[in-house]
């Protein structure tokens, strides 16, 4: 699986660490020490996914993901020390895609950037796959292209985001339970990870301009999970 990594950690042994055992799985790995490097490195157009340090030299990795997240759509990974509830939240809300504590087992990070470069290259898979389009009410989401419309406007969705909500389109009319979308979207075994599926749930409806009392479009089941009609 060839992919360009963009690693952002300041203290040189983790990101030696990163880079060793990402390299032998075939990835290319760029390194960079603090948020601005990290951001022109970005500009550069050619990284598949980022692996952000929480804490950088000139600007915490909340402040890098989200000013990663005015331009880039590629997965993008939390690897920090903090383990607060809270912290891990305000990343997926940001738009993080995963999140990973430290210290960490190098071969589990890993398995959580194939898992992800995996469902990019699953709900993007390029010229040649079968097409498989749907509209509902003015939603338009195309597995093809990879391409989202509302109402002919383009929703400038993560990967994440995307197969979320291609998900959950394709099961119109039933109801989704937390479960089985988290095992499906994220491709791991559901433990206690409701949090993650309602932070991500939240930004989709926040990008989509959904109403949060009366959404047009994703609506909670309390105690059950999520459905489109």
């Amino acid at each position: 699986m060839e992919a360009e990594i963009l690693v952002v950690e300041d203290e040189p042994s983790i990101a030696q660490l990163e880079k060793l055992y990402l390299e032998s799985e075939g990835f290319t790995v760029h390194l960079c020490a603090d948020g601005a490097s990290a951001l022109a490195a970005a500009e550069g157009g050619t990284v598949d996914l980022a692996l952000l340090d929480v804490m950088l030299p000139d600007m915490d990795g909340f402040t890098l993901l989200g000013r990663l997240r005015e331009k880039h759509l590629f997965p993008i990974l939390m690897v920090t020390a903090r383990v607060e509830d809270l912290d891990k939240i305000t990343g997926l809300t940001l738009g993080a895609d995963d999140y990973v504590t430290k210290p960490f087992n190098p071969l589990e990070l890993v398995a959580r950037v194939k898992t992800q470069l995996r469902r990019v290259r699953q709900y993007n898979p390029g010229r040649g796959a079968a097409a498989e389009s749907l509209d509902i009410r003015g939603l338009q989401i195309s597995r093809e292209t990879h391409q989202c419309l509302l109402y002919g406007e383009r929703l400038n969705l993560t990967p994440l985001e995307f197969s979320i909500l291609y998900y959950l389109c394709r099961n119109q009319g039933r109801v989704v339970s937390s479960e089985e979308l988290f095992e499906a979207v994220w491709g791991e075994k559901y433990l206690d990870n409701n949090n993650t599926v309602m932070s991500h749930i939240a930004r989709l409806r926040e990008k989509m301009h959904e109403p949060s009392r009366r959404p047009r479009f994703i609506k909670t089941v309390w105690g059950v999970g999520y459905t489109i009609e």
